[in-house]
């Protein structure tokens, strides 16, 4: 079917980032790592204690998951009572996702997992991801989705609030003929 439009020569597809090119050669390198890693282990302890410390790190990662989540919700209902918002930096996100790694089965997952528990390494991340956020959010040009936060965090209607009731004015549908089915 020819719409009568011309078709581009060249490719209007702007160019790939190096994340989305890089990001899934990296999960297949951290995969293949995490099994070579494991029959290494193995090989050296035996499969039955590769097996355990894989359930260990599962019922572990378990445990800091529901810890967290608690945690997390005690904060918002605390800020809600104080009628306030939840303490900034308290680290639950991180301990989740510490606890998500662990429950991840591989041995560098649980090293990173564990690492993530560790108060001042949650700490300095934050730190880190919180100055980045906000660079990048000031550096946001007009139209990309920093300037949507910035635009739904600075703009505020003028509070004119107008009662009514929305009628809709429309033909009695039994009354039509049914419509022929749209055929090319």
């Amino acid at each position: 079917m020819t719409t009568g439009a011309p078709t581009p020569s060249t490719s209007a597809r702007p160019p790939r980032s190096r994340l989305r090119t890089f990001l899934p050669l990296g999960i297949a390198a951290w995969l293949v790592l995490e099994i070579w890693l494991l029959t290494v282990v193995a090989g050296a302890a035996s499969g039955f204690t590769v097996f355990l410390l894989l359930v260990a790190g599962f019922v572990l990662g378990a445990v800091v998951i529901k810890r967290a989540g608690r945690r997390a919700f005690q904060n918002l209902n605390e800020a809600l009572q104080r009628g306030g918002s939840p303490s900034k930096g308290s680290g639950n996100g991180l301990m989740m996702l510490g606890g998500l790694l662990l429950m991840i089965p591989g041995l560098i997952s649980d090293a990173v997992g564990l690492l993530l528990l560790i108060p001042p390494v949650q700490k300095a991340l934050s730190r880190y991801a919180e100055r980045t956020f906000d660079r990048t959010l000031s550096r946001a040009t007009p139209g990309t989705l920093g300037d949507t936060f910035q635009q739904v965090r600075i703009h505020r209607p003028d509070g004119k609030v107008v009662q009514g009731e929305v009628i809709r004015d429309e033909p009695d549908t039994a009354s039509q003929e049914p419509r022929p089915p749209l055929t090319g």
